[in-house]
């Protein structure tokens, strides 16, 4: 039986609050109680987001609480590096595979030609599928544009350790960016490609990914990875229960509440 391994993959674009403490406490105790291992991992690949410093509070925090991480940014480990952005060159390794298989394409569209696109699509009242604008032929991919995964649409079944058995039909399969062309993956592509190169075997996040599910298993196929065990967590609501809760909502920095004695 393989080692469990489990990850807490956070996004450095501000404080850590309640939300995203409870997915790194769950993948957390789940490693524990199975005599395994939790890594951090920090995926830094929205520049544009990225807040100064939040890294080193999110390491803070996780240490704060006594979530210790076996792998991460500041301990060594066999499957480094484990920010994001140090890892460029093995997205673009495994990007190549897609490419060579018949999986990936260069996007020869501009942002206002995909905009005309949906709005097209809005107009005549059906879903706007990229793949329906698929190029026939098209151009070597040479880093300066987006790289999009050749999708191919079908239904899939599968099973969720919180949320049951699921399924989707092939309608909500599209072809999604891999690479932007800053050169940076998109999440979408680079968690499964680190997932699997760091031997993890259970993903445990929130909800908001679920909808994505279809997509990511089309890929898994495409890259012949085994994807791990899957345990969504639901929401956690605003006050009024209407939304996840947020920053927005006033969720509190997890210092904050050490601070005030809780």
């Amino acid at each position: 039986m393989s080692t469990t391994r489990t990850r807490f993959a956070p996004s450095p674009t501000g404080y850590l609050h309640v939300g995203g403490i409870r997915t790194a406490l769950f993948a957390w105790l789940v490693a524990q109680h199975d005599n395994g291992q939790f890594i951090l991992r920090l995926e830094d690949t929205d520049k544009n987001r990225e807040v100064a410093g939040s890294a080193e509070h999110l390491i803070k925090s996780l240490r704060a609480l006594g979530l210790t991480y076996n792998e991460g940014p500041d301990v060594d480990g066999p499957h480094g590096p484990y920010r994001q952005s140090e890892r460029l060159a093995i997205y673009k390794e495994w990007a190549q595979k897609l490419i060579d298989a018949g999986r990936a394409y260069a996007d020869p569209y501009t942002a206002e030609e995909v905009q005309h696109f949906r709005e097209q699509a809005q107009s005549e009242k059906r879903p706007f599928l990229y793949r329906s604008h698929r190029p026939e032929n098209p151009s070597v991919w040479d880093g300066t544009t987006p790289l999009r995964f050749k999708s191919e649409p079908k239904a899939y079944e599968w099973h969720d350790e919180v949320m049951g058995d699921l399924h989707s039909g092939p309608e909500v399969i599209d072809d999604f960016i891999l690479i932007k062309s800053d050169g940076y993956p998109t999440y979408n592509f680079a968690h499964i490609v680190d997932d699997a190169l760091m031997e993890i075997t259970h993903v445990i996040r929130g909800q908001e990914f679920i909808s994505s599910m279809p997509n990511y298993l089309n890929l898994y196929e495409a890259l012949g990875i085994e994807h791990p065990i899957f345990a969504t967590m639901p929401h956690i609501m605003n006050e009024q229960g209407n939304k996840k809760l947020s920053k927005r909502d006033g969720a509190k920095d997890v210092l904050d509440y050490i601070r005030d004695g809780y």
